[in-house]
């Protein structure tokens, strides 16, 4: 199976959009072979995503739960403090809600690769 890779621009595009490109060549559902059964995506590479737009008031309301090592305890944080702490893992968390929920979920992301080439 021949794997290409994609490159993905983020600037100025809206994060469901980049996320949603990212998902569909990971998948591999851009090719006359698809099959949801195997995985013969490509790698993605997506750059410049310090400037991905976001659009409406998800910097305030969006939020990341996360488990604690506690029973029935849960962390929480908005987008906006995420986006401050580790802004490529906002982006890697939307293309992995995107892929389908199964063994090969876990394949698929790992051809991820998140780069800002503004920096």
């Amino acid at each position: 199976m021949q794997r290409n890779t994609h490159t993905i621009d983020a600037s100025g595009v809206t994060l469901g959009r980049v996320a949603t490109q990212a998902a569909r060549f990971l998948m591999g559902k851009h090719k006359a072979s698809y099959v949801p059964y195997q995985d013969e995506g490509d790698l993605v590479v997506i750059v410049n995503y310090g400037s991905v737009k976001f659009t409406g008031s998800k910097m305030e309301q969006k939020r990341y739960f996360r488990p604690t090592t506690r029973p029935g305890s849960l962390r929480s944080e908005t987008l906006w403090q995420l986006w401050q702490r580790r802004p490529n893992e906002v982006l890697r968390k939307a293309v992995y809600g995107m892929l389908p929920k199964n063994t090969l979920r876990k394949q698929m992301i790992k051809r991820l690769s998140i780069n800002d080439a503004t920096t």
